[in-house]
């Protein structure tokens, strides 16, 4: 099983994140590192929600944010390492329209059920396969820990 580490302030700034836009979704992408325990998120970037049709429960990165996230990511000397988004009032677990909107393989997808305005429960999924054709989400553990090692100049901007 792949694992997610997460500084305590990144956890935190996804929950709270899901907390103040509820009772619509979040979302917002993690930068970080590749290692062979999986991804070590060193940044997370907050990104507005531009579904106009049920942003309760759905969401969308802007494209445009999308390649602001990638800018940033490699001004850091980072890698997208996945996406985060909130459910309000249903569980941290990954819906069939998630998975179908999921393209990127390889990344971590975090997702925080946000109940009654207030974070619960956070879960991450390892989107795997080879193709759209037999991608799939694989369980991860989430480690939270220490700071990332960044100075200053290698904090995020925002999008």
């Amino acid at each position: 099983m792949s694992t997610l580490s997460l500084p305590l302030t990144i956890y935190e700034q996804i929950r709270a994140h899901g907390e103040r836009t509820y009772p619509d979704e979040c979302c917002g992408a993690l930068l970080g590192r590749s290692t062979p325990a999986g991804w070590q998120v060193e940044a997370v970037v907050e990104t507005g929600n531009s579904r106009t049709d049920s942003p309760h429960n759905r969401f969308r990165i802007p494209p445009l944010d999308l390649v602001k996230i990638a800018q940033e990511a490699h001004r850091l000397e980072l890698e997208i390492a996945g996406f985060y988004h909130s459910h309000p009032d249903h569980p941290a677990d990954w819906s069939r329209i998630d998975l179908a909107e999921a393209h990127w393989i390889g990344c971590s997808f975090v997702i925080t059920s946000v109940l009654q305005g207030k974070a619960a429960q956070t879960s991450s999924f390892l989107l795997t396969g080879s193709s759209e054709e037999d991608k799939r989400f694989e369980p991860e553990t989430i480690q939270i820990g220490g700071e990332p090692a960044n100075s200053p100049a290698t904090q995020p901007e925002n999008i």
